[in-house]
């Protein structure tokens, strides 16, 4: 109870969220099933193209990100197998249900004139990958079942990530937690564990206020269009 069951979806901050759009919807099939000014931020446009009903790929359009220059290796990552900074996003990998919606995959890919390579064999998973707009890694991926830690958790790489037995035994059997229904109130501020870079005092206003009151100050629902339900 109380567990992640997927990501619901992945945002990208994109300088033309026009062409992703474009692309997503064009090379993989993606659906548009929003475009609208971004909650709570100022002149930003937030789309979401749906891979399934639980499962987006979105992008984020500021003004000012045409003039953010992307650098490979700092800002994304040249291609599937080079650095690039830490918190940037190296690539990204869709699902599909088996080898012949890989293969499918790959055929409406190609038919776009984008260039892809693979099947690849991974064992865990078969991946084909191609790139995308503004420097994106791409990959699609299908895996005949779950991955089984006991054949894909290398004991030389736990050495060397220096993971010792007891800490691997928790990585791999998080402690189980009982929910307590919401009540586990807010924990002061403590800039030792990981913050987002709000202004101070936004952050403080974020972290500080009773959660009724947050969902009620900043929670928008309505969507940008009325729709007539027939």
């Amino acid at each position: 109870m109380g567990l992640p069951n997927g990501v619901h979806h992945l945002a990208l901050m994109t300088s033309d969220i026009k062409a992703q759009i474009a692309y997503f919807t064009d090379v993989l099939g993606a659906e548009l099933k929003a475009l609208y000014w971004m909650h709570g931020v100022e002149g930003a446009w937030h789309g979401f193209l749906q891979l399934n009903h639980h499962s987006y790929i979105a992008f984020v359009q500021t003004p000012e990100v045409a003039g953010i220059a992307p650098i490979t290796g700092v800002s994304h990552a040249s291609n599937p197998g080079t650095p690039s900074a830490g918190g940037t996003m190296q690539h990204v990998a869709f699902s599909v249900s088996s080898m012949d919606d890989l293969l499918a995959m790959r055929d409406r890919i190609r038919s776009r004139g984008i260039n892809i390579y693979g099947p690849l064999d991974h064992g865990m998973c078969h991946s084909i990958y191609f790139a995308g707009l503004e420097g994106l890694n791409l990959e699609v991926s299908f895996s005949q079942s779950g991955i089984d830690e006991r054949a894909w958790i290398d004991p030389e790489v736990v050495a060397l990530a220096g993971i010792s037995a007891e800490e691997l035994a928790r990585f791999i059997t998080p402690a189980a937690f009982d929910s307590q229904g919401g009540a586990v109130q807010q924990p002061p501020i403590d800039r030792s564990k990981p913050h987002s870079d709000f202004d101070e005092r936004v952050y403080n206003f974020l972290m500080t206020s009773p959660d009724e009151v947050i969902t009620q100050t900043l929670s928008i629902p309505e969507p940008p269009v009325k729709v007539v339900l027939s």
